[in-house]
């Protein structure tokens, strides 16, 4: 029964908070210190999205599994974004510290995308991207971000299996809509 208690406990302390930020909603603008293979700079959405949509993804922690996995799978994907014209970026407040190592590692963003650093989950409140018990985290929450500065699409999941897939998708489909 215990171990039953403890197993909710920490699938509720792991759910996201529900995104509040929908499709056509204007992004919060942000600029945060960054890296791109290991080097620091200082990203700013406003001046990204001058070239393009931007897929801003928010992730718990550098250096955990779901993480892990979901910085490897958007860093073998990164050239169907840029060809697309989208440029992408995580943010995070967990592990900020170790974020210029998470950038240059070759099963991570392998130096392909940049991650930046989301101290006090600042970035992820005003994008309602938090975990629920864990306020100080971010959520695994991806939006897409279309030229103009609005929200295009919103992945909210825990699992990262989907959220390349599901953003690539939105990025290609503003794409052929802008084209029309």
């Amino acid at each position: 029964m215990k171990r039953l208690a403890v197993l909710a406990l920490a699938a509720t302390l792991a759910l996201p908070a529900f995104a509040a930020l929908k499709p056509g909603a204007k992004a919060p603008q942000f600029t945060a210190p960054a890296f791109l293979a290991g080097k620091a700079f200082s990203f700013d959405l406003a001046a990204a999205l001058k070239k393009g949509p931007v897929v801003v993804y928010f992730f718990p922690a550098a250096f955990t599994p779901g993480c892990n996995v979901e910085a490897a799978t958007f860093s073998q994907a990164i050239d169907k974004f840029k060809a697309q014209g989208a440029s992408v970026i995580g943010v995070t407040a967990g592990n900020t510290e170790r974020l210029a190592e998470f950038s240059k590692d070759t099963e991570k963003c392998a130096g392909k995308f940049p991650v930046a650093a989301d101290d006090g989950a600042k970035i992820a409140k005003t994008y309602d991207a938090t975990m629920m018990l864990k306020p100080d985290l971010a959520s695994r929450t991806s939006y897409v971000i279309a030229q103009d500065g609005s929200i295009a699409f919103v992945h909210d999941a825990m699992s990262p299996n989907l959220h390349v897939k599901e953003t690539l998708a939105a990025v290609t489909a503003l794409k052929a809509k802008k084209r029309r």
